[in-house]
């Protein structure tokens, strides 16, 4: 009686192309864990073996896989979408794409696909040059708020109905990030200014652009920024914040964390940061909008980084 590694191994198509869950993971921001508890709660995705016993997944569950994620960012819970077919889970896409509000109209809307046209064209000089004149004339607060929030949405949803590729949607992240950075640097600074925010995401979440854009705004409001970079375990921001005399720890969310991990996190390490020093979050995962979080400042939009800086300053004179 064969193994059922063997059976596996004999079905498969010879020549298909299949992806580690490692590469998985990295391709559609879903962890391991997750890929395996839907494996065993929803009977979706179904790997095959490789060789080595390891998983393996065919390019067509991966790009269902791409189609899930996009909707759980927009809100969907994935006991109700994974089990459903990829046309069903594209028709919801697009039944939500045509319920959302247009907040890029007219000649914003041309501009933003102008540059997701030189992300398809792989013109990288191209597209950071004039990604680079436009947060000049618009300044950088109104280049996140106006240019950079509506231009991520509209990559990922190109990324999501197979418009772009993996790596056009790399190609496009690097680069907004080397604008943000390039901009951030050419701002004047003040090391005795106040306060001074330490940014970072928890481990497990590895985006990093909305952190960026989030220190973007700060550096604007004349804030000192001390950005840790991605996935800093919770004790260690604890001790950053303290080494660098942090006023605020900001956090930025995507929907890649459970709920609960974004809750008991943020709970753990406002226990764990000195009273006075504040705890603010932000970013796409929708637990921030459902859920209050006791000591933490809630952020639902870039917007919201200049009046939350006018009222601590308020209120220390």
């Amino acid at each position: 009686m064969r193994s059922l590694q063997s059976v596996v191994l004999d079905t498969a198509v010879p020549g298909e192309v299949r992806l580690s869950i490692a590469a998985v993971e990295r391709d559609t921001g879903l962890s391991k864990d997750t890929l395996r508890v839907w494996e065993r709660r929803y009977g979706f995705p179904q790997p095959g073996r490789d060789p080595f016993g390891e998983r393996a997944y065919p390019l067509e569950q991966v790009e269902k896989l791409r189609v899930i994620k996009r909707l759980m960012d927009a809100g969907h819970r994935p006991g109700r979408i994974v089990a459903l077919p990829i046309e069903d889970l594209r028709r919801i896409g697009d039944e939500s794409r045509a319920a959302a509000p247009r907040s890029a109209p007219g000649e914003a809307a041309t501009q933003l696909r102008f540059f997701a046209d030189l992300v398809r064209q792989h013109d990288v000089d191209g597209l950071r040059r004039a990604l680079r004149r436009t947060a000049m004339r618009l300044g950088l607060a109104r280049f996140v708020v106006d240019v950079v929030a509506p231009l991520n949405a509209l990559i990922g949803d190109q990324w999501m109905r197979g418009h772009l590729e993996v790596f056009e949607e790399h190609l496009y992240t690097e680069s907004m990030q080397v604008v943000l950075r390039q901009a951030i640097a050419g701002l004047p600074s003040d090391e005795s200014a106040r306060p001074c925010v330490l940014l970072t995401t928890f481990p497990n979440e590895p985006h990093g652009l909305g952190l960026l854009m989030a220190e973007a705004c700060f550096a604007v409001e004349g804030a000192v920024c001390i950005g840790l970079g991605t996935q800093t375990p919770i004790w260690d921001i604890v001790l950053a914040a303290s080494a660098q005399r942090a006023d605020i720890v900001a956090l930025s969310f995507s929907p890649v964390l459970s709920p609960t991990s974004v809750a008991e996190g943020l709970r753990e390490l406002r226990e764990k940061l000195p009273r006075p020093v504040e705890l603010w979050a932000g970013g796409t995962a929708s637990v921030l909008r459902r859920r209050s979080s006791a000591g933490v400042e809630l952020l639902a939009s870039m917007e919201d980084i200049a009046p939350n800086l006018r009222r601590w300053r308020a209120a220390r004179g």
